[in-house]
């Protein structure tokens, strides 16, 4: 390789602006990493897309100091019912309308290009953090110094290259990044033709719903979706026999939506056919080449859960990134990016593949079993957050693994405003007095009183939460205090973005 002091140098070079992209490379402004966002598009793409995100989403958009301004884009979902042909009730997955212990609501729907907006717009607030639009890359070359990063500047046909020391593929179901890497996919089993059709309503129906319904027809399974605004989505099943253009064109799009809606209704914003595909990248990382988001793995709709995997993706990975570019980590602590979210992505897309044999009426029972059966009433759904597969976690002790709770302080804030993108040690006040460590944020019970009551209720005396606050390792005694001490690299403090 040529001498990289020939290139322009950067920390990261992030390939795709999209969501995940876009939210990689804020949380990487926040520790103060060299970014790169080099991007094929000029600007965002006007039509939605992903249309669902969670409470733990939300949470990562507080860490990044923009949770204030998607507020204002999004609305509170009540949750999704599956009914059969007849229109009863098969599964209820109503959604609490009060925050849950992530501190948010358990799931906002929104327009993608308004979320893109603002997490594009977020980038300015970082000096060290640039954002190319117009860009294609075409060629990654690494060795044991970095990755040389080849792209054209569509703009003018103008070739550049930088020199970065970690590039991530954010850059979609057909990744460049992942070509490069050479993995193959692991196929799940779903392939499905749906038709999304996106429109806007002229006219007031509130008959239509808040909630998502999912109709499990099999004669023509189909899907409803609220947006924000006067926005409206159906997603209706292709069958085997139609031609995906003919199936698109608005005289048939509006044959599709008549038990619902007409022409007087509503105007089509985009009709188009998608297949659905459940995949999983075997290799998400190569040396100094990694994956993120859809370039890593793709679900079918029906939980919500594309978008949100890839947004874990990002905050799982920033931080490990950060503390090995700051010579915290060595490079050995990417070995667990893998290794803690392929199998958490794996259960989410089982289940919407579950949850689509429920739709399509392929599968009722097993999809039906993933929920709680209750006598004279439809099952009942609670989705419960997987795991992280192993990693960092101490995994012989309480809880690790498991998201950590945010919790409001004696003064209103919200604890995750005080503690930043870093560790932070949960402790008792009265396990040890006066309890200090440099380098790492504590919290304690004299802080907030949900700390307390949270570590006593799962029998610890304190618990370490990472920076994409996932419980690191738990404490039930000195002893065990002592041993989640020692085991800390010393992470630096990253200030909140809020």
């Amino acid at each position: 390789m040529q001498d990289k002091s020939a290139y322009e140098e950067f920390d990261v070079v992030i390939v795709g602006r999209g969501p995940v992209g876009a939210t990689l490379a804020n949380l990487l402004g926040l520790c103060g990493v060299r970014t790169l966002v080099l991007e094929r598009e000029a600007r965002t793409y006007h039509l939605p897309r992903a249309v669902h995100f969670d409470d733990e989403c939300m949470r990562v958009f507080q860490t990044i100091g923009l949770a204030d301004a998607i507020l204002t884009q999004v609305i509170l979902s009540p949750g999704m019912l599956f009914l059969d042909a007849a229109g009863k009730m098969l599964l209820d997955w109503s959604r609490p309308q009060t925050p849950t212990p992530m501190g948010w609501n358990l799931s906002y729907r929104f327009h993608q290009p308004d979320l893109e907006d603002v997490l594009i717009s977020g980038l300015a607030r970082w000096p060290h953090v640039t954002l190319r639009n117009r860009c294609d890359v075409f060629a990654l070359d690494q060795d044991e110094t970095g990755v040389r990063v080849r792209y054209e500047d569509l703009s003018n046909g103008k070739l550049s290259e930088v020199h970065a020391r970690y590039v991530i593929g954010c850059d979609g179901a057909r990744s460049l990044v992942r070509r490069f890497i050479g993995s193959a996919m692991d196929d799940l089993g779903f392939h499905e033709r749906w038709l999304v059709i996106d429109v806007l309503l002229k006219r007031a129906r509130d008959d239509l719903g808040d909630y998502s319904l999912q109709h499990c027809d099999p004669s023509r399974p189909a899907t409803y979706v609220r947006g924000t605004g006067t926005r409206r989505r159906w997603e209706i099943t292709v069958r085997p026999d139609e031609d995906s253009n003919d199936v698109a064109q608005p005289a048939k799009v509006w044959e599709l939506l008549s038990r619902w809606i007409t022409p007087e209704d509503a105007e089509l914003e985009r009709a188009a056919v998608y297949t659905f595909h459940s995949a999983i990248a075997q290799h998400w990382r190569s040396g100094r080449l990694l994956l993120a988001g859809d370039s890593a793995h793709q679900t079918p709709p029906f939980l919500g859960q594309g978008m949100c995997a890839g947004i874990r993706d990002a905050a799982n990975l920033a931080w490990k990134l950060a503390a090995i570019i700051r010579g915290d980590a060595t490079a050995d602590l990417l070995d667990t990016y893998q290794s803690e979210r392929l199998p958490h992505v794996r259960e989410f897309i089982e289940l919407a593949i579950r949850l689509g044999g429920v739709i399509n009426t392929k599968a009722i029972e097993a999809g039906l079993a993933a929920g709680e059966a209750r006598e004279n009433a439809p099952v009942k759904l609670d989705v419960k957050k997987p795991l992280l597969g192993p990693g960092l976690a101490l995994g012989d002790l309480p809880l690790a693994g498991h998201l950590a709770p945010q919790f409001v302080l004696k003064d209103g804030n919200r604890s995750d405003d005080r503690i930043g993108y870093s560790h932070v040690l949960l402790a008792d006040s009265a396990a040890r007095p006066g309890l200090s460590q440099a380098g790492i944020n504590i919290l304690t019970s004299d802080d907030a009183e949900g700390v307390g009551s949270w570590l006593h209720e799962h029998g610890l005396i304190a618990a370490l939460v990472r920076p994409d606050r996932y419980v690191r390792a738990t404490a039930r005694n000195d002893a065990e205090l002592d041993r989640l001490i020692a085991a800390i690299t010393p992470p630096t403090h990253v200030p909140s973005a809020a």
